[in-house]
Order: structure tokens, then sequence, then C-alpha cells
């Protein structure tokens, strides 16, 4: 069994902007089906702000991935699919994992060899070298992975993280070795990495993408004192304490335009 895929890689408006693995992220320069005026105007300001449609392209050699539920365009190859769901149980356990987690309760898999290319998206793809590492997920995140992973819900240390910090009790976390696809609201250029060691990140606001399992998150007064607080004009931050690493998005509070669509034509 052999095909060809031709204008895709080789298509002079595509750019392939990471490759790791059998994953590939494509971004197309720009829009080329204009049909109106409008559409035309929309795609030529969309284009002056860098806003470009990226793809995940995965070309699987005898392996296995799992993708979200309904990321999927089209594939071609000896591939099969899966629900990786186990029984009644395992559909029961899905959902409320789903709900809990904010994300799809089938998380299909894709077994053989062949490509596959998942739907388009004005958001950005980061592609991630998972190194026998635990890592917390916020909620929207999760694309693709290979299952070499361990994808899993992760419940929050303390209730008070949730509660007070607006968050859900309940997280996904890949852990183990294998290439992880997320699609998040910033370029990882401009994510802001912290490195802790046994020491203290506060953050005023839901600006953590990523961050270790190893850590402690919880939500705390910006001060000793409710004065303090009053004072300093904060409230309320999120704090992860220990050994490990926060993943940040600096420039705006990113929940706000995490499912934020393109402007309408």
């Amino acid at each position: 069994m052999a095909f060809t895929i031709s204008n895709l890689k080789d298509n002079s408006n595509v750019v392939v902007r990471q490759e790791l693995g059998g994953f590939s992220v494509l971004e197309y320069k720009e829009d080329l089906s204009c049909t109106s005026v409008a559409e035309a105007q929309a795609n030529y300001f969309m284009s002056q702000s860098r806003m470009r449609n990226k793809q995940l392209m995965i070309e699987l050699n005898n392996s296995e991935v799992m993708l979200s539920a309904g990321a999927l365009q089209y594939m071609v190859g000896n591939i099969e699919m899966t629900s990786g769901i186990k029984g009644v149980g395992g559909l029961m356990r899905n959902m409320l994992a789903g709900a809990a987690t904010g994300t799809s309760a089938v998380k299909p898999l894709y077994k053989g060899t062949g490509t596959i290319l998942l739907e388009t998206t004005y958001k950005y793809l980061w592609l991630i070298d998972v190194d026998h590492d635990d890592i917390v997920l916020d909620d929207g995140l999760f694309l693709a992975c290979e299952t070499t992973l361990d994808v899993s819900v992760t419940a929050r240390k303390n209730v008070s993280s949730a509660v007070l910090g607006g968050e859900g009790l309940f997280n996904l976390s890949a852990r183990g070795k294998g290439i992880l696809a997320l699609e998040a609201p910033i370029p990882a250029e401009e994510a802001v990495v912290v490195e802790l060691q046994n020491d203290v990140l506060k953050v005023d606001g839901n600006f953590a993408l990523m961050w270790s399992n190893t850590l402690d998150f919880t939500v705390e007064k910006s001060g000793k004192t409710r004065l303090g607080s009053a004072a300093s004009g904060e409230g309320l931050v999120n704090v992860y304490r220990g050994t490990g690493t926060v993943w940040l998005a600096p420039l705006s509070n990113y929940r706000n335009s995490l499912f934020t669509a393109p402007p309408a034509p």
C-alpha cells in the first residue's frame, strides 16, 4: 500500500513551523480562497497581524496517537481508529473526567501507518517532547499526543485553588515519554518559563498555561494581612510552591481570549 500527498508541504503558501518526530506544524501564509470583498478585507488584516491558519500533521509509522475529539480533518493510509474506551465503565469514567476538566469524554486513538491532518486553527500549535515529566495542562490546551504518554485526570491538591481561584477541581496531566501537541492562545516564543527550585511563584490572574505536578498550587492573599492585601490592590493570587516549572502567558489574561474566534468577514 502506498500513497502520495502533493501540494501540502511542497506548497509555496505553506511553511513548516516546527517538526518533532512524526508531528509537523504547518502554517498557511494567507488564505487564497477568498470569494468576497469582505473576506478579502478580513484576510488582509489578519495577515498583517500575523493571524494565520495553522494545521497539525501527524505521520504514523506502525505507531499510535490520541487526538482531541473532533480534531480530525482527514487521514490517508492503513490507519485504524478506535474510541479508546473499554466498556461501559470506561465510558462513564471518561464522561466524568470530561465534565471535570472541560474536555471531550472520548479521545479517539489512531493506530497504523499513514498520515493524519487535523482541522486548521487560528490558535498556536506547540509540540513538546515530554521526557518522563508530569505536566498539568490548563483546560482546553490538549490537542494530540503519542500514546506512550499517560494522559489522565489530576485532582487539585488543595481545594482552595479551585474555589478561590475560579478554577476547576481537576485538570488533565501528561506523564511519561512522548510527543505532546497543544493548541495554545499564544505562540511558544511568547511564553515565559519560570523554573523553581524550592521556591515560590505568585501570579495575579489565570496566566499559567502549564505547570509541573510536583508543585503545590494554592490560592492565597497577596499580603500577610487583609489590610496589606487591600493596600496592594491585588487581593488573591495563585501560588505555585516547591520545585518545578511554570509556563506563563504574560501579555494578557488568556482565558478571555482562549476560545475567541477570528473576526467575522
